[in-house]
């Protein structure tokens, strides 16, 4: 057989070249809906037969089409929230409160956005690992019923091994305990922590892929960084935090890195759990709709407390959701925007958007780690500060250890937070989750955290960026070239 196609192996490589080729090419013409990207997909499509059609098959096709099955109408049908529309916050009491500029927010996040914004929420501000880690650890120990947890990285470490204890003998006690990691979070450990969680009882998925063999295709560039943890229903835990002993001061003294998470209960829980639930079914094929699964009633009345919507965004019917919920904040700031990001990359919509506000006299502070855990993520960011200082924006490094936090204040009155870094991973592959908040006190008590980053920090500037050398600078431009995928 071989002898015999031997003599035809340069036209089988032509005809395969093509057809991979021309198939590639036509996918990337009616799916992409970014015209740079697009011609660059099929410059390499072209430049590189056989290779360029792998590449994009690997890296380039974006979404996940999966069927949404967890939603307000299924949880209302499974009696577990009964009355939850009563919950939604109304367009009257936002604009009375917060004023017709945060109505269109408001509106903006109805029409981009899979779930409401609720009333009758609470949510605390979880300061660093150690405050992080006891308060869900406290609430595990506290289960009923029910604990599912969402994480894009799970160490098998000391703060890990704690984690997978208590998670183990709330398994002992008879509570449902559901653990979704993603597969290229799960390999920051060797060996991963999977093994240890399915020793104590576990049910244990991994997101897109098997740890062993491999990631799942073609999705293998698509993660969840999502980090949400719901107990008994009542409760639930969402931020940056993923669960490493690197965030712990107790375990890494003061040089440990930080970050912040948040601890809500209210109406808002309901829609965080079924994010998790669906990424869970996405996962591992189980529908998470028992009693044990069942979501408390709120505590307070319709009406009540701070109003909060769960954004969900990623690479399926959701993508560039963070995104436009940006754009929409970006153009309403009257006084000032302030910004936490370790991974400042935006494109170069956001960068208009930034400098228009600012060109308006909106004062648009932009806070980044003076120290990064990712060095060529740093190179690739710092290429382009010049394009947010060019736009009378100001920027900042801040000393000290480095900040996993991503913040975000308007005007002081709305905040938006949760998992999403400012770049172009979390904005159109990754799969994210952060909290959209209608509250003034919130809201002021994040810039008082940002104003005192500000206050130890260094101010940058065009002088100093255009004093380094050239290679610096040149090596700074090429990675920052490949900044959608760092």
């Amino acid at each position: 057989m071989l002898d015999f196609l031997s003599p035809y192996w340069p036209h089988i490589v032509f005809v395969l070249s093509v057809v991979m080729g021309a198939t590639a090419a036509i996918h990337v013409a009616m799916t992409k809906e970014e015209v740079r990207s697009a011609v660059g997909w099929v410059g390499v499509i072209l430049l590189s037969p056989i290779v360029g059609a792998l590449l994009y098959l690997i890296a380039g096709i974006n979404r996940v089409r999966r069927k949404v099955i967890f939603n307000r109408r299924r949880l209302r049908q499974g009696g577990v929230l009964a009355h939850l529309d009563n919950y939604d916050a109304d367009d009257i009491s936002v604009a009375m409160e917060f004023g017709r500029r945060f109505l269109a927010m408001k509106t903006l996040g109805d029409r981009v956005a899979r779930h409401p914004m609720t009333s009758s929420n609470e949510i605390q501000l979880l300061d660093g690992g150690d405050a992080a880690y006891e308060e869900m650890l406290s609430a595990i120990s506290a289960a009923k019923r029910s604990v599912i947890l969402e994480t894009y990285i799970f160490d098998r470490d000391r703060i890990g091994r704690r984690f997978v204890a208590t998670l183990g003998e709330a398994v002992a006690r008879g509570v449902q305990v559901r653990v979704l990691i993603d597969a290229v979070g799960a390999r920051y450990s060797v060996p991963s922590v999977l093994g240890m969680l399915k020793d104590v009882g576990i049910r244990v998925a991994v997101f897109n892929g098997n740890v062993i063999v491999g990631l799942r295709q073609p999705y293998a560039n698509l993660r969840t960084h999502r980090k949400i943890m719901i107990v008994d229903g009542a409760v639930a835990f969402t931020g940056g935090m993923n669960i490493r002993e690197d965030f712990s001061r107790t375990c890494k003294g003061e040089g440990c890195a930080i970050d912040t998470h948040f601890r809500i209960t209210g109406a808002v829980v309901a829609d965080l759990f079924a994010i998790a639930a669906e990424d869970w079914h996405y996962a591992s094929d189980e529908i998470l709709d028992g009693e044990e699964w069942q979501i408390a009633a709120p505590a307070h009345a319709p009406g009540h407390a701070k109003l909060i919507r769960a954004v969900a965004s990623g690479p399926d019917r959701s993508v560039e959701t963070n995104h436009k919920m940006l754009m929409g904040a970006f153009s309403v700031a009257r006084s000032n925007i302030r910004i936490v990001s370790p991974y400042f990359l935006p494109d170069r919509e956001l960068i208009s958007a930034m400098a228009t506000a600012a060109r308006r006299g909106v004062v648009v502070d932009i806070v980044v780690p003076a120290s990064n855990n990712l060095t060529l993520v740093d190179r690739a960011m710092t290429a382009q500060f010049d394009q947010v200082l060019k736009g009378h924006c100001r920027l900042w490094r801040a000393s000290g250890p480095f900040n996993h936090s991503k913040l975000l204040v308007v005007d002081g009155r709305w905040a938006y937070v949760g998992s999403s870094n400012m770049d172009p991973r979390s904005h159109r592959l990754n799969f994210e989750v952060d909290l959209e908040v209608f509250d003034i006190p919130f809201a002021e008590d994040l810039e008082r955290r940002i104003d005192r980053s500000i206050e130890t920090a260094s101010r940058v500037s065009l002088e100093q960026l255009r004093a380094r050398p050239f290679a610096v600078r040149l090596f700074e431009r090429i990675l920052w070239l490949g900044s959608p995928y760092l």
